[in-house]
């Protein structure tokens, strides 16, 4: 016999059909009574079944008979939907003979366990949970409860009345999960399996099955809506608030034609475009900048010039690297010695590469969030390009970040590295192929840290 449920209270009558206490298995509750009660509570409130709204007769028509009491939903089954009678459009129709049958059918009326004789084994089905119990009185051995299992599962709980199976879906017991068009499906079975040359108690094999309706209101099967046709106009924004120009040392903008040697000094201006530009009340900030070999800013390999909003990192490595005063601070240069990415150099001689940028513009004042610092590698200091160095100190560690009302990463022309010379004169490859692999050691800290990373992450590739 097989116990169909939906989230209601299922109970099972047999002829015959015990508990392990605190052995660790399924859901340990102090008092099975009380969490029996409290499912059935929590499983009645979620299943109501409400009937129609009472019909109102017309005050003009007292003749006038009363509409038929219906529920206000019907189950059905998948196989039973039609989609296309229930779709939503203009007008009225008739509705189809097989819908009124469908909406009209009266369910059979629930039968009612009788009361004199309590049921020997009950079954609640909810959401992720198995609860079954049996009463004891049906078991005529002390340790019948050795033998009684739920799949693989033993008894967990124990009263006086009754052995208790609880149990979660996911537990180790045996369950089977099946899906079909209409429902989920949790299958198992009550087993009792008494030991022993002579039998006290009829053995047995319940199969048990929980049901849970796979769709709960008309709106899952799915009605969309179709658009109408139809035409919008919208003004032309232009694509970015902000430019950034390779430029060389006359201020010249850069093309893809311009070629640079390895190690000349690149200039870079950013600003608004002419005609945006806002009163002396605003700065523009660089917050970040990087180099990529694409033209696209997620490329990798990236080499960061700017970071920690508005630190020219590049500065510790380059001299050249560092931003410039103007006229007007709502325009910021900065210069990048031309360079190539180390496994772009075994390729041909001429690089083609573009610079990114995240731009902003801010108050005048310049704070850790929006600044333009140079490092000094004299005094070994953080300096900033027109207000208070101490806005710089944070370059060492992590700037804090503010909202800003306009952010934009933009991306500047291409322009071309030459490999055959660097600074015009001296021979790269002669250069390359002097440094031996097996002469270089690690005496630098951070270098080091670095080599441990690498060494670490080895096998993962």
């Amino acid at each position: 016999m097989a116990l169909k449920h939906a989230g209601l209270l299922l109970l099972f009558l047999c002829s015959s059909v015990q508990f392990r206490s605190g052995v660790g298995y399924g859901l340990f509750v102090q008092d099975p009574d009380l969490e029996w009660e409290r499912m059935k509570t929590v499983i009645g409130e979620k299943t109501p079944r409400a009937p129609a709204p009472n019909s109102r007769a017309l005050k003009s028509s007292p003749s006038t008979p009363d509409a038929k009491k219906v529920p206000e939903y019907q189950v059905i089954s998948a196989s039973q939907v039609q989609k296309e009678v229930f779709k939503p459009e203009k007008g009225a129709r008739p509705l189809p003979s097989s819908v009124k049958e469908m909406l009209l059918a009266t369910a059979a009326p629930a039968t009612t366990a009788g009361t004199t004789r309590p049921q020997i084994i009950e079954v609640l089905c909810h959401v992720d949970r198995l609860y079954v119990r049996v009463r004891r009185e049906v078991f005529k051995t002390k340790g019948a409860y050795k033998n009684l299992k739920l799949g693989t599962c033993p008894v967990n709980r124990g009263t006086k009345e009754h052995y208790y199976f609880l149990y979660l879906l996911k537990n180790d017991c045996g369950f089977v999960k099946e899906n079909n068009a209409d429902n989920l499906l949790f299958r198992n079975a009550l087993k009792y399996s008494p030991p022993g040359p002579v039998l006290r108690e009829l053995p047995f094999n319940i199969p048990l099955e929980c049901t849970f309706p796979r769709f709960f209101n008309a709106f899952k099967v799915g009605f969309y809506p179709v658009s109408q046709g139809g035409t919008i106009y919208k003004a032309l924004q232009p694509k970015s608030s902000f430019t950034l120009t390779p430029q060389d040392a006359s201020g010249i903008e850069v093309t893809g034609t311009k070629t640079f040697t390895l190690g000349q000094p690149m200039y870079f201006e950013a600003k608004k475009p002419d005609g945006t530009a806002q009163s002396g009340l605003q700065r523009l900030y660089i917050n970040k900048c990087f180099m990529t070999a694409s033209q696209d800013s997620n490329a990798n390999p990236k080499y960061t010039v700017i970071d920690n909003q508005g630190c020219m990192v590049d500065g510790k490595v380059s001299y050249q690297s560092k931003f410039l005063t103007g006229s007007s601070k709502m325009v910021q240069k900065f210069s990048v010695g031309a360079l190539i990415f180390k496994d772009q150099a075994s390729t041909s001689s001429s690089k083609q590469l573009y610079m990114h940028c995240d731009i902003s513009l801010g108050e005048l004042t310049p704070t850790q969030s929006s600044k333009a610092c140079n490092y000094d590698s004299t005094s070994k200091k953080w300096k900033e390009l027109y207000g208070d160095d101490s806005v710089c100190t944070c370059c060492e560690a992590t700037c804090s970040v503010q909202p800003k009302a306009s952010r934009n990463i933009i991306t500047s022309h291409s322009w071309k590295v030459d490999l055959s010379s660097t600074d015009g004169s001296v021979a790269l490859e002669p250069q390359m192929k002097s440094f031996a692999a097996d002469t270089f050691s690690l005496e630098d800290t951070d270098m080091a840290e670095h080599e441990d990373f690498l060494s670490y992450w080895k096998d993962d590739y």
